[in-house]
Protein backbone atom coordinates (compact mmCIF):
# COMPACT_ATOMS: atom_id res chain seq x y z
CA UNK A 1 0.00 0.00 0.00
CA UNK A 2 1.55 3.52 -0.63
CA UNK A 3 1.47 6.81 1.35
CA UNK A 4 1.64 9.84 0.88
CA UNK A 5 4.58 12.30 0.67
CA UNK A 6 4.89 15.94 0.37
CA UNK A 7 4.01 17.50 -2.81
CA UNK A 8 7.28 18.70 -4.62
CA UNK A 9 7.62 22.24 -6.08
CA UNK A 10 11.17 22.76 -7.00
CA UNK A 11 13.28 22.17 -9.51
CA UNK A 12 17.46 22.28 -10.05
CA UNK A 13 18.71 22.56 -13.70
CA UNK A 14 22.45 22.16 -13.79
CA UNK A 15 23.92 24.56 -16.71
CA UNK A 16 27.15 25.70 -15.50
CA UNK A 17 29.07 23.14 -18.25
CA UNK A 18 31.52 25.33 -20.79
CA UNK A 19 29.74 23.28 -23.80
CA UNK A 20 33.42 22.78 -25.37
CA UNK A 21 31.57 20.13 -27.89
CA UNK A 22 29.83 23.30 -29.51
CA UNK A 23 32.88 25.44 -29.93
CA UNK A 24 33.15 27.58 -31.44
CA UNK A 25 29.64 28.26 -30.84
CA UNK A 26 29.76 28.50 -27.37
CA UNK A 27 32.80 30.67 -27.08
CA UNK A 28 30.75 33.28 -26.23
CA UNK A 29 27.24 31.81 -25.86
CA UNK A 30 25.73 29.29 -23.30
CA UNK A 31 25.04 25.58 -25.02
CA UNK A 32 22.10 26.23 -22.89
CA UNK A 33 20.68 29.03 -25.56
CA UNK A 34 22.14 26.80 -28.40
CA UNK A 35 18.01 27.00 -30.39
CA UNK A 36 16.39 24.01 -31.75
CA UNK A 37 14.40 24.80 -34.02
CA UNK A 38 13.05 28.26 -32.66
CA UNK A 39 13.83 28.06 -28.85
CA UNK A 40 16.76 27.46 -26.72
CA UNK A 41 17.07 24.69 -25.52
CA UNK A 42 16.91 25.62 -21.58
CA UNK A 43 13.65 26.76 -22.58
CA UNK A 44 11.88 23.14 -22.87
CA UNK A 45 13.45 22.24 -20.04
CA UNK A 46 11.99 24.96 -17.37
CA UNK A 47 8.17 24.11 -19.84
CA UNK A 48 8.95 20.64 -19.08
CA UNK A 49 9.28 21.72 -14.79
CA UNK A 50 6.42 24.14 -15.20
CA UNK A 51 4.23 21.22 -16.83
CA UNK A 52 4.59 18.80 -13.99
CA UNK A 53 3.91 21.19 -11.41
CA UNK A 54 7.41 22.76 -10.35
CA UNK A 55 6.77 26.18 -10.86
CA UNK A 56 10.05 27.70 -8.28
CA UNK A 57 13.19 27.04 -10.29
CA UNK A 58 16.95 27.08 -9.57
CA UNK A 59 19.49 27.28 -12.40
CA UNK A 60 22.76 26.55 -11.44
CA UNK A 61 25.17 28.67 -13.64
CA UNK A 62 28.65 30.02 -14.10
CA UNK A 63 30.72 32.31 -15.77
CA UNK A 64 29.44 33.40 -19.06
CA UNK A 65 25.89 32.69 -18.71
CA UNK A 66 24.09 35.77 -17.91
CA UNK A 67 21.64 35.64 -21.69
CA UNK A 68 20.55 32.43 -19.51
CA UNK A 69 18.87 34.50 -16.59
CA UNK A 70 18.06 37.45 -19.41
CA UNK A 71 16.35 35.02 -21.92
CA UNK A 72 13.93 34.18 -18.69
CA UNK A 73 13.66 37.73 -17.72
CA UNK A 74 11.55 40.68 -18.99
CA UNK A 75 12.72 42.49 -21.89
CA UNK A 76 10.55 45.90 -21.85
CA UNK A 77 12.22 47.46 -25.24
CA UNK A 78 11.29 44.57 -27.54
CA UNK A 79 7.59 43.61 -25.81
CA UNK A 80 7.22 47.66 -26.39
CA UNK A 81 8.38 47.36 -30.07
CA UNK A 82 6.24 44.53 -30.58
CA UNK A 83 3.13 46.09 -29.31
CA UNK A 84 3.31 48.63 -31.42
CA UNK A 85 3.80 46.84 -34.48
CA UNK A 86 0.97 45.43 -33.28
CA UNK A 87 2.61 41.60 -33.97
CA UNK A 88 0.36 39.84 -30.82
CA UNK A 89 1.89 36.34 -32.16
CA UNK A 90 5.64 37.25 -31.32
CA UNK A 91 4.89 39.14 -28.52
CA UNK A 92 3.13 36.26 -26.76
CA UNK A 93 6.32 34.03 -27.92
CA UNK A 94 8.60 36.72 -25.55
CA UNK A 95 6.75 36.93 -22.97
CA UNK A 96 6.35 33.21 -22.30
CA UNK A 97 9.57 32.71 -21.42
CA UNK A 98 9.18 35.05 -18.75
CA UNK A 99 5.53 33.79 -17.25
CA UNK A 100 7.12 29.97 -16.94
CA UNK A 101 7.82 29.78 -13.82
CA UNK A 102 9.83 31.65 -11.07
CA UNK A 103 13.42 31.40 -11.57
CA UNK A 104 16.59 31.82 -8.98
CA UNK A 105 20.13 31.32 -9.71
CA UNK A 106 23.37 30.35 -8.52
CA UNK A 107 27.30 30.17 -9.49
CA UNK A 108 28.64 26.86 -8.93
CA UNK A 109 32.03 28.72 -8.99
CA UNK A 110 34.42 25.39 -9.51
CA UNK A 111 33.36 23.05 -12.25
CA UNK A 112 33.60 20.21 -9.93
CA UNK A 113 31.19 18.00 -11.81
CA UNK A 114 26.79 17.17 -11.47
CA UNK A 115 26.94 16.12 -8.18
CA UNK A 116 28.73 19.61 -6.74
CA UNK A 117 26.32 20.90 -8.71
CA UNK A 118 23.32 19.66 -7.13
CA UNK A 119 24.81 20.61 -3.70
CA UNK A 120 24.71 24.18 -4.50
CA UNK A 121 20.80 23.74 -4.37
CA UNK A 122 20.93 22.82 -1.13
CA UNK A 123 20.33 26.44 0.54
CA UNK A 124 17.84 27.07 -2.00
CA UNK A 125 16.07 23.74 -1.76
CA UNK A 126 16.08 22.92 1.95
CA UNK A 127 14.49 20.02 3.31
CA UNK A 128 12.21 19.30 0.68
CA UNK A 129 12.31 16.43 -2.22
CA UNK A 130 12.78 18.29 -4.79
CA UNK A 131 13.65 17.38 -9.00
CA UNK A 132 16.53 17.64 -11.24
CA UNK A 133 16.59 18.01 -15.24
CA UNK A 134 19.57 18.03 -17.17
CA UNK A 135 19.57 20.46 -20.37
CA UNK A 136 21.35 17.95 -22.54
CA UNK A 137 17.81 15.40 -22.15
CA UNK A 138 14.73 17.06 -23.80
CA UNK A 139 11.10 15.21 -23.38
CA UNK A 140 8.87 15.58 -25.57
CA UNK A 141 5.97 16.68 -23.65
CA UNK A 142 3.51 14.79 -25.28
CA UNK A 143 5.33 11.77 -22.51
CA UNK A 144 5.25 13.33 -18.73
CA UNK A 145 8.20 11.36 -17.64
CA UNK A 146 8.65 13.91 -15.06
CA UNK A 147 5.28 14.06 -14.11
CA UNK A 148 5.51 10.31 -13.22
CA UNK A 149 8.88 10.67 -11.54
CA UNK A 150 6.88 12.97 -8.85
CA UNK A 151 3.69 10.71 -8.62
CA UNK A 152 5.88 7.82 -8.08
CA UNK A 153 7.79 9.83 -5.13
CA UNK A 154 5.39 11.01 -3.43
CA UNK A 155 3.72 7.86 -3.49
CA UNK A 156 7.07 6.12 -2.11
CA UNK A 157 9.04 8.45 -0.39
CA UNK A 158 13.09 8.43 -1.39
CA UNK A 159 13.88 9.04 -4.71
CA UNK A 160 13.71 8.45 -8.18
CA UNK A 161 15.81 8.31 -11.49
CA UNK A 162 14.94 8.07 -14.96
CA UNK A 163 15.93 4.75 -17.46
CA UNK A 164 15.95 4.03 -20.14
CA UNK A 165 16.63 0.86 -21.96
CA UNK A 166 19.65 1.26 -24.14
CA UNK A 167 21.65 -1.39 -26.70
CA UNK A 168 24.84 -2.88 -24.53
CA UNK A 169 27.87 -1.18 -26.75
CA UNK A 170 26.01 2.12 -25.53
CA UNK A 171 25.79 1.36 -22.09
CA UNK A 172 29.58 2.53 -21.26
CA UNK A 173 27.92 6.49 -22.30
CA UNK A 174 25.79 6.35 -18.75
CA UNK A 175 25.33 5.61 -15.14
CA UNK A 176 23.67 1.81 -15.51
CA UNK A 177 20.66 0.54 -12.52
CA UNK A 178 20.81 -2.67 -11.53
CA UNK A 179 16.93 -3.48 -10.86
CA UNK A 180 14.42 -5.47 -9.30
CA UNK A 181 10.43 -5.06 -10.40
CA UNK A 182 7.94 -4.15 -8.71
CA UNK A 183 4.00 -4.05 -9.27
CA UNK A 184 4.13 -1.41 -11.33
CA UNK A 185 5.34 -2.15 -15.10
CA UNK A 186 6.97 0.92 -15.27
CA UNK A 187 8.64 1.06 -12.00
CA UNK A 188 11.87 -0.89 -10.73
CA UNK A 189 13.49 -0.93 -7.54
CA UNK A 190 16.94 0.19 -7.60
CA UNK A 191 19.94 -1.89 -5.94
CA UNK A 192 22.86 -0.81 -7.19
CA UNK A 193 24.52 1.94 -9.58
CA UNK A 194 27.11 2.21 -12.13
CA UNK A 195 28.64 4.97 -13.35
CA UNK A 196 29.31 4.46 -17.31
CA UNK A 197 30.50 0.70 -16.47
CA UNK A 198 31.97 -1.29 -19.68
CA UNK A 199 29.48 -3.34 -21.49
CA UNK A 200 31.49 -6.63 -19.51
CA UNK A 201 30.48 -4.99 -16.37
CA UNK A 202 27.52 -3.38 -16.62
CA UNK A 203 24.46 -5.12 -14.26
CA UNK A 204 22.04 -3.93 -16.38
CA UNK A 205 20.90 -2.06 -19.88
CA UNK A 206 19.11 0.28 -18.02
CA UNK A 207 21.01 3.68 -18.18
CA UNK A 208 20.00 6.61 -16.35
CA UNK A 209 19.11 9.46 -18.13
CA UNK A 210 18.94 13.12 -17.10
CA UNK A 211 15.54 13.39 -14.68
CA UNK A 212 15.79 12.70 -11.28
CA UNK A 213 13.60 13.32 -8.38
CA UNK A 214 15.57 13.21 -4.89
CA UNK A 215 15.32 12.86 -1.07
CA UNK A 216 16.87 16.41 0.32
CA UNK A 217 19.00 13.76 2.21
CA UNK A 218 21.66 13.33 -0.94
CA UNK A 219 22.79 16.68 0.33
CA UNK A 220 24.41 15.16 3.01
CA UNK A 221 25.75 12.15 0.93
CA UNK A 222 27.23 14.41 -1.52
CA UNK A 223 28.98 16.57 1.61
CA UNK A 224 31.36 13.28 2.21
CA UNK A 225 31.37 12.27 -1.19
CA UNK A 226 34.94 12.02 -2.89
CA UNK A 227 35.56 13.02 -6.45
CA UNK A 228 34.84 9.83 -8.92
CA UNK A 229 35.03 9.37 -12.13
CA UNK A 230 36.71 12.16 -14.13
CA UNK A 231 38.13 13.76 -10.62
CA UNK A 232 34.46 14.83 -10.25
CA UNK A 233 31.52 14.67 -7.68
CA UNK A 234 29.43 12.23 -9.18
CA UNK A 235 25.98 12.62 -8.45
CA UNK A 236 25.45 8.37 -9.22
CA UNK A 237 27.80 7.67 -6.50
CA UNK A 238 25.89 9.46 -3.97
CA UNK A 239 22.70 7.82 -5.56
CA UNK A 240 24.45 4.50 -5.29
CA UNK A 241 25.01 5.03 -1.32
CA UNK A 242 20.74 5.85 -0.98
CA UNK A 243 20.19 2.65 -2.81
CA UNK A 244 21.97 0.57 -0.48
CA UNK A 245 20.58 2.07 2.92
CA UNK A 246 16.76 3.02 2.62
CA UNK A 247 17.10 4.21 6.58
CA UNK A 248 19.29 6.54 5.28
CA UNK A 249 16.80 8.98 2.33
CA UNK A 250 14.36 6.08 2.06
CA UNK A 251 14.82 3.79 -1.13
CA UNK A 252 15.87 4.60 -4.84
CA UNK A 253 13.34 4.02 -7.14
CA UNK A 254 13.38 3.73 -11.15
CA UNK A 255 11.14 5.12 -14.04
CA UNK A 256 11.59 3.19 -16.79
CA UNK A 257 10.86 5.63 -19.62
CA UNK A 258 9.99 4.12 -23.69
CA UNK A 259 8.87 7.80 -24.74
CA UNK A 260 10.40 10.79 -27.30
CA UNK A 261 13.84 11.48 -25.97
CA UNK A 262 15.21 14.37 -27.82
CA UNK A 263 19.66 14.44 -27.38
CA UNK A 264 20.97 17.52 -27.58
CA UNK A 265 24.55 16.49 -26.03
CA UNK A 266 26.65 16.42 -29.12
CA UNK A 267 26.94 18.22 -32.28
CA UNK A 268 25.28 14.93 -34.38
CA UNK A 269 22.31 14.41 -31.70
CA UNK A 270 21.52 18.21 -31.67
CA UNK A 271 21.33 18.21 -35.22
CA UNK A 272 19.09 15.06 -35.19
CA UNK A 273 16.81 17.16 -32.31
CA UNK A 274 16.34 20.01 -34.37
CA UNK A 275 15.00 17.90 -37.92
CA UNK A 276 12.61 15.76 -35.49
CA UNK A 277 10.89 18.50 -33.62
CA UNK A 278 11.16 20.76 -36.40
CA UNK A 279 9.51 17.54 -38.36
CA UNK A 280 6.31 17.04 -35.65
CA UNK A 281 5.97 21.31 -35.79
CA UNK A 282 2.52 21.83 -37.68
CA UNK A 283 3.88 25.12 -38.81
CA UNK A 284 6.77 23.69 -39.97
CA UNK A 285 6.33 19.79 -40.57
CA UNK A 286 4.32 19.81 -43.34
CA UNK A 287 6.79 21.88 -45.97
CA UNK A 288 9.98 20.86 -43.88
CA UNK A 289 8.93 17.33 -44.60
CA UNK A 290 8.56 17.65 -48.45
CA UNK A 291 11.95 19.29 -48.66
CA UNK A 292 13.86 16.88 -46.08
CA UNK A 293 12.41 13.91 -48.36
CA UNK A 294 13.57 16.14 -51.82
CA UNK A 295 16.89 16.66 -50.64
CA UNK A 296 17.04 13.17 -49.37
CA UNK A 297 16.34 11.81 -52.66
CA UNK A 298 18.88 13.93 -54.53
CA UNK A 299 21.70 12.87 -52.42
CA UNK A 300 20.76 9.01 -52.36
Amino acid sequence: MTQSHPRISKAVIPAAGLGTRFLPATKATPKEMLPVVDKPAIQYVVEEAASAGLDDVLMITGRNKRPLEDHFDRNYELESALQKKGDAGRLAKVQESSDLATMHYVRQGDPKGLGHAVLCAAPHVGQEPFAVLLGDDLIDPRDPLLKRMVEVQEQRGGSVIALMEVAPEQIHLYGCAAVDPTEDSDVVKVHDLVEKPAAADAPSNYAIIGRYVLDPHVFDILRETEPGRGGEIQLTDALQQLSQDEKVGGPVHGVVFKGRRYDTGDRGDYLRAIVRLACEREDLGPDFRTWLRSYVAEEM
